[in-house]
């Protein structure tokens, strides 16, 4: 399980970015994703770096400050002000457009209502107990980078690295293979990665399943592994790297080893439509188009 951290001072409660939210969706103009609510969010309320930044956990996504806003996104799409596409766009309903300002208690209570809690109030559990006040967190709410970051790391461990084996594949790496599981000497696969058709590299990776951050030790340990055949070194996780650890990735006067974090892992899947796709099937409200 995920370690919480203790939340700093000034942190905006769920509760308090309700109107927020919604008058983000209404200056961009009735819609938005959740990026973008998120970043009109951030222009309004002026925050400081420490707490935009402050992690939910000691998993890399979200922040605690996303992870606050998802809730309040919960609590006006339950509310029935806002809803949600199959394409992650979130809308104000049109017979909310001309509303101002949410009345968060009423919000709240009606919310809570439905999921079966009725006694605990906003602010008794606005900082950290916000999964046991009865309303449950839809997974479209969730960023989609965090449901694919979570999957990533319950994938049991050769079915990742098959998939790492796809993706670099989809990179332009050839020749890629998965070593021997029980004898791989510390090296998960090797391929050749070939620059503009001239040079090419033979390429030793090492692929981790990490929700948190990668030890300094598990770079050293696979830079000990590595043969003096091997041209390239590559460290796959899906957890993140700390300073420490690019430091030692690239100390002069070893064998350099180049780093992919969890984003960019899902940055390349989501390149590539590796186990994502965009959805392009519609709906038409007509009603929609009569009222907006």
């Amino acid at each position: 399980m995920a370690k919480r951290f203790n939340v700093p001072e000034g942190m905006p409660a769920y509760s308090d970015l309700i109107n927020p939210t919604f008058k983000a969706l209404k200056n961009l103009g009735g819609s938005g994703t959740n990026e973008e609510i998120y970043d009109e969010v951030l222009k309004s309320l002026s925050l400081p770096d420490k707490l935009i930044k402050f992690p939910h956990s000691d998993k890399p996504n979200p922040t605690e400050l996303q992870y606050r806003l998802a809730w309040s996104i919960t609590y006006l799409k339950k509310y029935g002000i806002i809803e949600n596409s199959s394409r992650g766009v979130w809308a104000v309903l049109p017979e909310y457009n001309d509303i101002e300002n949410i009345d968060v208690e009423d919000c709240i209570a009606k919310v809570q209502a439905m999921g079966g809690n009725k006694t605990k109030n906003s602010k008794s559990q606005s900082d950290t107990n916000l999964e046991d006040d009865g309303v449950e967190l839809p997974d479209e709410i969730k960023p989609w980078r965090t449901r694919l970051h979570n999957t990533l790391i319950s994938m049991n461990p050769y079915a990742f690295e098959r998939l790492t084996q796809r993706l670099l594949r989809e990179c332009g790496f050839s020749q890629v293979k998965v070593t021997s599981k029980s004898n791989d000497g510390g090296i998960d696969g090797f391929g050749r990665f070939m620059v503009n058709g001239i040079f090419s590299f033979k390429v030793a990776f090492q692929c981790k399943r990490y929700s948190g951050s990668v030890p300094v030790s598990d770079i050293r340990d696979f830079r000990g592994s590595l043969t003096t055949d091997i041209e390239k070194a590559l460290f796959i996780t899906t957890g993140y790297f700390p300073n420490s650890v690019k430091e030692e990735a690239m100390t002069p006067g070893k064998i350099q080893i180049d780093l992919i974090d969890g984003d960019e892992f899902i940055n390349k899947l989501a390149e590539y439509e590796i186990g994502v796709k965009p959805v392009t099937d519609y709906d038409i409200d007509e009603e929609f188009f009569s009222k907006i």
